[in-house]
């Protein structure tokens, strides 16, 4: 299981409720609340799965969020508005000037979860396709 405390701005690798490895993480640039339509710049807050793993990410590699998920979509859909989607976790901006370090001190993604290239070579062997994924405020 992998959880997100979006407040503390980590990731936590879980086996049998025990933390293997935590890392810190960059979000949406707007990451308060729940993601509730595309462009919004926040990242969703639910249980979701890491339904596919995409080896040819334009940010190094990318583990796919499967949001939005039923409610998302109701929600969207009574307020009218398109929930976005394309949610992931993945690894470094390959145009930042900034160390990998540096970027991660930041929120600079449209909403989805980025850790260092060498982060998510460690989560990319870690994380089978199907593995839950809680993220918390």
């Amino acid at each position: 299981m992998v959880v997100v405390t979006k407040s503390e701005s980590s990731l936590s690798l879980l086996r049998e409720g025990k933390v293997l490895k935590s890392y810190r993480i960059a979000m949406g640039d707007n990451p308060v609340g729940h993601k509730l339509t595309e462009g919004d710049q926040r990242t969703p807050e639910g249980r979701y799965l890491l339904d596919y793993k995409k080896s040819d990410s334009a940010y190094y590699r990318s583990i796919h969020i499967s949001y939005p998920n039923d409610e998302d979509r109701l929600r969207a859909n009574a307020l009218g508005i398109e929930p976005g989607g394309q949610i992931m976790i993945h690894g470094e901006n390959p145009n930042s000037s900034l160390s990998p370090i540096e970027a991660q001190q930041y929120n600079w993604t449209d909403g989805c979860i980025a850790v260092t290239n060498a982060e998510m070579d460690e989560l990319w062997r870690a994380i089978d396709e199907g593995t839950p994924i809680e993220i918390w405020p």
